[in-house]
């Protein structure tokens, strides 16, 4: 078996015998007292199964599982404790989750059985996750497909929006962001139920009416209503609901929602958008965050401070570089588009500056041969330094 066991409980000699008699059979680690259990799993995770003691000095058992469901809601949870009243063990399953409650001292036997049962039930937990994000990942991918024909505009922004969210998660230590970058990824889903002729408008740069504009404020929503459908997506929709929602509360959706309630994938999306706006304008990386910490309120200061920090990939000008033009069939990953990519009738598809990537290839070759591009298409070369 290559899943690991943890052992958490204040008495080192405890957690001594545990490691000597199954260390044989089982990837035991043990950690002294809930907090120092609570860094092994953010450090050293993820663990198939964790198994806590009752009663443990500053954090009891149950307060400690509660918080190992929290940031490892995968890992299977279980409970030893003296004290086999009803209520203790009513707490731990309730607040604890807990899969097994075992009563000191353990025999053996039933310690072994109950962390294979444990394990096995892990390992069911990640199979359906797998069958889970297998499913939902080719969800997302014929929703951005269906997306891509209605919008052209999202097809290119789409990749760039869900790389800059997954890189300000990162900085921000956050992990299992799959939820985040979907959401970047489908956060204009809602213009599907909307007139085709407003995003249409908007791609042209045209006035909208009074009730155009507030049909465009409400993608987000629509996006909501739309993956709130789908399950397992509930909070990739609520996401996308609070996109545009001001880190003050200001905004829409008008509600009392704001600041640390908002859902972290929201503020980081926000954030997103709004800087690759700015940078599409011709603003440099640097501008782009002058301008956003300007607006008092709008961002969480967290985010734009992760995004201060991401690595800038915009290109550096070079002596060496060579406009080329070539047909789609010629694209190959790690190419920089000189221009903007067009679609048949002339309307921006793909900015110029992005760069090629193998599954943005076979999206772009897709679209092309439902709605048609223009052909040829520029690309940056470099050439090697003379020596």
């Amino acid at each position: 078996m290559e899943e690991r066991i943890l052992f958490v409980d204040d008495d080192a000699n405890v957690l001594e015998a545990y490691q000597r008699k199954l260390q044989h059979v089982l990837h035991v680690r043990t950690a002294q007292g809930p907090h120092v259990g609570l860094r092994e799993i953010a450090e050293q995770g993820p663990f198939a199964v964790v198994v806590a003691d009752m009663n443990m000095p500053l954090m009891n058992g149950i307060e400690f599982l509660k918080k190992v469901r929290e940031i490892a809601p995968d890992t299977v949870r279980m409970m030893l404790t003296g004290n086999a009243d009803t209520k203790t063990a009513m707490e731990a399953v309730n607040e604890g989750s807990v899969f097994r409650f075992l009563i000191k001292p353990c025999p053996s036997k039933l310690m072994g059985d109950s962390l294979v049962a444990a394990i096995g039930q892990y390992r069911l937990v990640m199979a359906e996750r797998e069958v889970l994000e297998g499913t939902l990942k080719g969800t997302a991918e014929l929703l951005t497909e269906v997306l891509s024909w209605v919008s052209p505009a999202s097809f290119g922004r789409s990749i760039q929006l869900r790389d800059t969210v997954k890189q300000i998660a990162r900085e921000l230590g956050t992990r299992g962001t799959w939820e985040m970058e979907l959401a970047a990824t489908l956060c204009q889903i809602g213009i599907l139920a909307i007139p085709p002729e407003i995003p249409a408008k908007v791609a042209e740069n045209l006035p909208l009416s009074e009730g155009e504009r507030r049909t465009l404020e409400s993608v987000p929503a629509i996006g909501q209503e739309l993956l709130g459908r789908i399950p397992r997506l509930e909070l990739v929709a609520r996401m996308i609901l609070y996109q545009n929602k001001r880190f003050d509360g200001g905004g829409f959706p008008q509600d009392e929602v704001s600041g640390k309630d908002l859902p972290l994938g929201s503020r980081i999306l926000k954030a997103a958008l709004e800087y690759h706006a700015l940078r599409a304008e011709g603003q440099s990386k640097q501008a782009s965050l002058k301008t956003m910490r300007t607006r008092e309120g709008c961002y969480d200061p967290a985010v734009l401070n992760a995004l201060d920090r991401e690595k800038d990939t915009a290109r550096v000008p070079s002596e060496e570089t060579r406009v080329v033009s070539v047909s789609l069939r010629d694209l190959v990953p790690g190419l920089i588009l000189a221009s903007p990519i067009l679609t048949a009738e002339g309307r921006r598809l793909v900015s110029a500056g992005t760069v090629i990537t193998e599954t943005f290839l076979v999206r772009l070759r897709r679209y092309s041969g439902t709605s048609g591009l223009r052909e040829p298409i520029q690309v940056e070369m470099h050439d090697a330094p003379s020596p």
